[in-house]
């Protein structure tokens, strides 16, 4: 018998799929406390995001697949709650807007989805969120360029850097590692995001 010191787990015993659970859970554990690095950085997110929400501000976000995951939870914790009662806030998922994101796919390509709404609700001063693990999707690309056109702040969560979409916002929190355990990361980041901004925006009121 064979007894891992840290999990207790007999080795000999595990299956397969047991194994590959074992694996990716341990493989993730370094990519997220590797946001302990990023701490400063994500508090002063917080205190700017919060900032322009609380003055009337919007925030935009988007990203592809899972990322579009993790950006529709971030807009729904503004515009429900994160812990506790509080006014809601102005956060927008561009692209759980359906009608709207197979339209201009139809009629102006995919490359143009997310920069198309960009140019329609963004305003400057507004805030637009791009999450992506690879940092290379042309529709993230042109969503930052549309940002900057109207005057908004651009930021971006992606994967390991150099990345193009590093280089066309405005600030980037860049996380090391495999695309899966990014995206793990990125959702404890948007967590630590929301509750970072809690304070003010409760402080805020309604508006």
């Amino acid at each position: 018998m064979t007894i891992d010191q840290q999990t207790g787990i007999d080795e000999q015993t595990i299956t397969a799929s047991e194994r590959a659970v074992l694996d990716h859970i341990a493989a993730s554990v370094p990519v997220i406390a590797s946001l302990v690095d990023h701490h400063g950085h994500i508090a002063d997110w917080a205190d700017d995001i919060a900032a322009r929400l609380v003055a009337g501000r919007r925030l935009l976000a988007a990203g592809n697949g899972g990322s579009a995951a993790e950006a529709q939870h971030l807009t729904s914790e503004l515009t429900g709650r994160f812990d506790g009662d509080r006014p809601a806030y102005s956060a927008i998922s561009l692209h759980a807007e359906t009608s709207a994101v197979t339209a201009i796919g139809n009629d102006y390509g995919f490359d143009q989805v997310f920069a198309r709404q960009v140019s329609a609700h963004a305003r400057a001063g507004d805030v637009v969120v791009l999450l992506t693990t690879s940092g290379k999707s042309p529709n993230l690309l042109r969503a930052a360029e549309a940002a900057r056109a109207v005057g908004a702040r651009t930021i971006a969560m992606t994967g390991p850097r150099p990345n193009p979409l590093a280089d066309a916002v405005d600030d980037v929190i860049a996380i090391e590692g495999p695309s899966a355990h990014v995206q793990e990361a990125q959702l404890v980041l948007v967590h630590a995001l929301c509750r970072a901004m809690e304070p003010a925006l409760r402080r805020g009121g309604r508006r």
